[in-house]
């Protein structure tokens, strides 16, 4: 009988051992009738997402890339965060999949910020109702609105903040540029708000941030994430409080929120209350999330080089130098043509700093490429941190240097160049950016002289971020 039993024991565990085998290698061989790019599974549920979110120095590719690159080559398949998923770090499949976006790929997100922004968010909204919303935030952040509406009030306040901030011999960069952001930003998106609703308000813009896109299982990550999810509910319960009581009261404002009220009376209009809710925050918070990290390590690139300060101290001293009103302010004219070498800096701040380092779509169809099938239902990482570290197309690719734009398209982007998204996708508020670091510089480097006092210290695991902060000693230039 116990020998029986233990005949028995001995079998079930080595059905279990079978049934254990059979599934891993289902794992790392998934059932396709295509050709699959190659590359491993990783281990059972958790994949590679370990090594994918393994931090990383500054200069460098990811390893998490460059072992793989070297190994399947530039398309190569692998499992994140618990989905089977394509990585692309090839220029042209790059281009190709966000060329395809609404055909064969849509939209897909990480769960941290699916989590944080809800699933009904206008940031996940695809097609026709993402052209119009497109269309939408145009008037606030497009070329023309800025010309008209917002360069004045960008150009005074940031003059104010820097002035105010300076006085005191040192100051927080991220913050200073958060609060002057704000400070112009927020009355432009919904005018006569009360004191305390627009503290509120600011502290959600604050609270939310992308630098819990690290290793979700640290503690740090939980807590940012929790923080963001946080931040959202607040700032779109807030936003949902002004939006019915203006509403109500049938006032009109020269605000952006009166637009898009009157997006909403139109016939045939395609978004709804919640969605203008979730596209004023949205677009707040990451607007100025983005503007405010570029600006941070554009200070610590240019307190680093002092040849490209130089030669950007040149270029706007010449502008002070020809302006007719010498207690005017920068104006569009000066932006768009007089600060060619300024949008050199921005370029190579964006390039180097990667701070988007990845994309994420879904395949819904089969889709073949360079001779390999990306299955309906797969993730599709485009790792464009990777084009924009290539040797082959940016000399040096680690070394600051603006020089390297020198007769070349300053503002657009392409396949060798997409720090602002691409395809159908490309950020709406790239303009905004531009225009505020243009502004934010001028000012900083004609009045003040500067240095890092904290912040030398970058870290990418894959989104990059300074741990320390970063901090400048700043004093007035003597004249």
């Amino acid at each position: 009988m116990s020998d029986l039993l233990w005949i028995s024991g001995l079998c079930v565990i080595a059905l279990v051992v079978v049934r254990i085998s059979h599934w891993c290698y289902r794992w790392s061989n998934p059932k396709f009738n295509g050709k699959l790019p190659p590359g491993s599974m990783g281990f059972p549920i958790i994949g590679e997402t370990f090594d994918f979110y393994k931090p990383h120095g500054f200069y460098e590719i990811s390893p998490f890339f460059k072992k793989r690159m070297s190994r399947y080559g530039p398309l190569f398949r692998t499992n994140l965060l618990g989905f089977k998923t394509v990585v692309s770090t090839d220029k042209d499949v790059n281009m190709e999949i966000l060329r395809q976006e609404n055909k064969s790929f849509n939209l897909s997100y990480p769960d941290g910020l699916v989590k944080s922004l809800g699933k009904e968010s206008i940031f996940f909204k695809t097609g026709s109702i993402h052209k119009n919303i497109k269309l939408i935030s145009m008037q606030l952040v497009g070329s023309e609105n800025l010309k008209r509406n917002m360069i004045k009030d960008m150009d005074r306040v940031t003059r104010e903040h820097l002035s105010s901030k300076a006085s005191q011999g040192r100051f927080d960069v991220r913050d200073t540029v958060f609060s002057m952001i704000t400070a112009h930003l927020t009355p432009k998106m919904i005018s006569n708000l009360k004191p305390e609703t627009q503290a509120k308000l600011m502290d959600n813009f604050k609270a939310f941030s992308f630098d819990w896109f690290r290793p979700s299982f640290t503690l740090s990550a939980v807590k940012g994430i929790y923080t963001t999810i946080q931040a959202c509910r607040d700032g779109m319960r807030l936003l949902n409080d002004v939006y019915s009581k203006r509403n109500a009261s049938k006032e009109k404002h020269d605000d952006f929120l009166n637009t898009v009220m009157e997006e909403l009376e139109k016939e045939g209009n395609l978004v709804t209350q919640d969605a203008i809710v979730s596209l004023i925050f949205v677009l707040s918070c990451v607007t100025q999330e983005l503007t405010v990290k570029t600006i941070c390590f554009a200070v610590k690139f240019l307190s680093e080089n002092p040849k490209v300060l130089a030669e950007l101290k040149r270029e706007h001293e010449a502008i002070l130098g020809s302006r007719e009103d010498k207690e005017g302010g920068v104006t569009w004219e000066e932006y768009r043509h007089k600060m060619t070498f300024t949008n050199m800096v921005i370029n190579e701040t964006l390039r180097l700093a990667n701070m988007a380092p990845v994309v994420f779509r879904k395949a819904v169809e089969d889709v073949e490429i360079n001779g390999y099938t990306i299955p309906a239902g797969w993730v599709v990482l485009v790792a464009t941190s990777v084009v924009h570290f290539d040797s082959e197309i940016y000399e040096n690719p680690f070394e600051f240097n603006p020089w390297r734009w020198e007769g070349k398209e300053v503002r657009s982007g392409s396949k060798t160049f997409m720090v602002f998204g691409g395809g159908v996708r490309q950020c709406v508020g790239a303009e905004f950016a531009r225009l505020q670091i243009s502004l934010f510089l001028h000012y900083l480097i004609t009045n003040y002289d500067f240095s890092l006092f904290k912040g030398s210290k970058v870290i990418r695991a894959p989104a990059v971020f300074f741990p320390e902060g970063i901090s400048i000693n700043i004093s007035k230039r003597s004249t």
